[in-house]
């Protein structure tokens, strides 16, 4: 990892060697750029950020079927520029625009987040923004856990001071009520798994038989009564 000079200076040496393909987000001063590199058209995700991101750092280099590989991540003096493997294919929200999930399909999208999580939980990050939008599955079958931009840290701390996440998948502790950790996670896994086989948020309708008792476990207010790790829940399925 290289101490760098600003974002868009690096990215002009950068679109020496690479083309822009597309732009696949581009707010809150953070973009993500899809790129392909002019003589042997592989295709690369740079994310460029304002702020250092520590997840980035923690996962450089970390080889994962449920990850994405990070490449590098350069350090700007006025930001983050993270390269990051291109991987084809489509989220699983964009798979439910054709209809929900059967359960066995849905287990083994929630196995494979699970597994990404569980890398990430060892290395004390807690991801806080699991939901349909950022699981994306590879044209090949991969299921692939993306996008770390509010993953922090587990600390010691009482509770979180900066609310991130997704309303709706943001466990209570994510509101300023106690502080995320392993089982924030967890929670935004048991609505992910609700979503995706009744399209539902669990607050409006339960997933019936064995799915619906994980997600009930999985979503419960109290931290203390929900799965204490990725791994249990995962073997739960």
């Amino acid at each position: 990892m290289v101490k760098a000079m600003t974002r868009d200076t690096y990215l002009a040496e950068l679109f020496k060697v690479y083309s822009l393909v597309s732009v696949l987000s581009d707010k809150n001063e953070c973009k993500v750029l899809r790129v392909r590199n002019k003589k042997s058209e592989c295709d690369m995700v740079v994310r460029s950020f304002p702020s250092a991101i520590a997840a980035y750092e923690e996962l450089y280099k970390i080889s994962s079927q449920n990850l994405p590989l990070i490449y590098d991540v350069i350090n700007c003096d006025d930001g983050q520029i993270v390269l990051e493997e291109f991987i084809d294919g489509v989220t699983v929200s964009e798979v439910m625009e054709s209809g929900n999930y059967h359960y066995l399909g849905t287990r083994r999208v929630i196995r494979a987040v699970c597994n990404a999580l569980e890398i990430l939980h060892k290395k004390k990050l807690v991801h806080r923004d699991v939901k349909p939008e950022n699981v994306l599955i590879g044209r090949d079958g991969r299921v692939v856990l993306i996008d770390f931009n509010a993953a922090r840290k587990i600390s010691v701390s009482s509770k979180d001071t900066v609310i991130m996440g997704t309303v709706g998948y943001a466990s209570p502790e994510q509101l300023g009520v106690a502080q995320s950790d392993a089982r924030t996670d967890i929670y935004a896994v048991g609505v992910l798994l609700n979503v995706m086989i009744t399209g539902k948020h669990p607050s409006e309708k339960i997933a019936k038989g064995k799915a619906g008792k994980i997600v009930r476990k999985c979503t419960s207010v109290n931290p203390d009564e929900r799965y204490q790790s990725a791994e249990k829940l995962a073997r739960s399925l």
